[in-house]
């Protein structure tokens, strides 16, 4: 009987840590304001780091497939939202707790359904449908309500209108995951070359 590889436990190990580690960092981000090029009403820094949180998923879902997947995922959102509370307010854990389990389920889901097409497919509609979520939940219960965030008024193109900081955050927070989304293939690939995968079952 061959001995489990000690590298799969290590692997596993890094990609809980690394998940943990976007997470957490994301959460502190996204309550200071992206202000570079004036768009400080537009973005926050979280913006930026988060979406790496599904490169991390996919790797390891390609690796060690979907219950090993969902593992890290649970493992992260639990130490995730445990030093988020430490970290952030409340509030900010909760949201970001809810968002990131149901859109990082998601994106386990959908990867492990695409996986047997082309090499890009899986990795990118599973971001996307994994970021929708996870915007829509995570500035939803994290702003939505909240006295402290100021309104401002946007042109729509087709008029004005008030809306509250965060619903501006929340849309361009989703473009930038889409447009993240889409520069992490690159990384995915390369990476992915240096990963065996797990043996698919018979069709």
């Amino acid at each position: 009987m061959t001995a489990r590889p000690v590298t799969s436990t290590a692997a596993l190990a890094l990609a809980i840590a690394a998940m943990c580690a976007v997470v957490v960092g994301s959460n502190i981000l996204v309550q200071h304001p992206f202000e570079p090029f004036g768009l400080a009403d537009y973005l926050t820094w979280g913006a930026f780091s988060y979406p790496f949180s599904f490169l991390v998923t996919d790797l390891t879902n390609r690796r060690f497939g979907v219950a090993r997947a969902r593992t890290v995922v649970y493992v992260g959102f639990a130490l995730a939202v445990v030093l988020s509370i430490a970290l952030a307010t409340p509030r900010i854990a909760i949201a970001s707790g809810t968002a990131f389990l149901v859109g990082q389920l998601a994106d386990v889901t959908v990867f492990d359904r695409l996986r047997r097409g082309n090499w890009w497919r899986a990795p990118l509609v599973s971001s996307l449908i994994g970021s929708a979520l996870d915007t829509m939940l995570f500035f939803t219960l994290a702003f939505a309500g909240d006295p402290e965030i100021p309104l401002s008024t946007y042109s729509l193109g087709f008029g004005e209108a008030v809306l509250p900081v965060w619903t501006v955050w929340a849309v361009c927070d989703f473009l930038v995951k889409i447009t993240l989304a889409l520069v992490a293939l690159g990384p995915y690939r390369a990476l992915g070359r240096l990963i065996a995968p797990q043996p698919l079952p018979a069709a």
